[in-house]
């Protein structure tokens, strides 16, 4: 089910970006982080940044590796994501979901933590790095 709402910031949810992305774009639904507190001219709209299990090939300076507190459902990895801070979207509410446990007593039960303050530094430093503005990371 689609978010009708703006998640918060640091929030950690799946973004589906099988329509209308091509290759080298993501293609595929992962997990992302929210970057972005509401913006009132962005109506359905949040700035979000991927996630994978998989390290990368070359590991650069806008990648980081970090552990979710408390832990993502069976299916996800926690402990040892990587920040991919060169994908960073812009993405309507219809693209992004919760991330489900499943259902218990019938009702379907939802990560709603968000990420720590420490690893929202790490993943906010990861995305300046990205953007080829590292000299701004020794603000945060």
């Amino acid at each position: 089910m689609a978010l009708n709402y703006h998640p918060p910031k640091g929030a950690i949810l799946r973004c589906d970006f099988s329509q209308g992305f091509q290759i080298p774009e993501m293609v595929k639904e992962r997990l992302v982080v929210v970057l972005t507190p509401q913006i009132k001219s962005r109506h359905k709209l949040s700035t979000v940044v991927a996630l994978s299990t998989t390290p990368p090939k070359n590991v650069m300076q806008y990648h980081a590796q970090i552990d979710i507190e408390p832990p993502l459902p069976p299916y996800y990895t926690s402990n040892g994501l990587w920040v991919k801070g060169d994908m960073v979207n812009a993405v309507g509410f219809h693209r992004l979901n919760f991330v489900t446990f499943g259902k218990k007593t019938g009702t379907r039960n939802y990560y709603q933590h968000t990420l720590s303050a420490d690893n929202l530094t790490i993943v906010q430093k990861c995305v300046l790095r990205g953007m080829g503005l590292q000299n701004l990371t020794k603000h945060l």
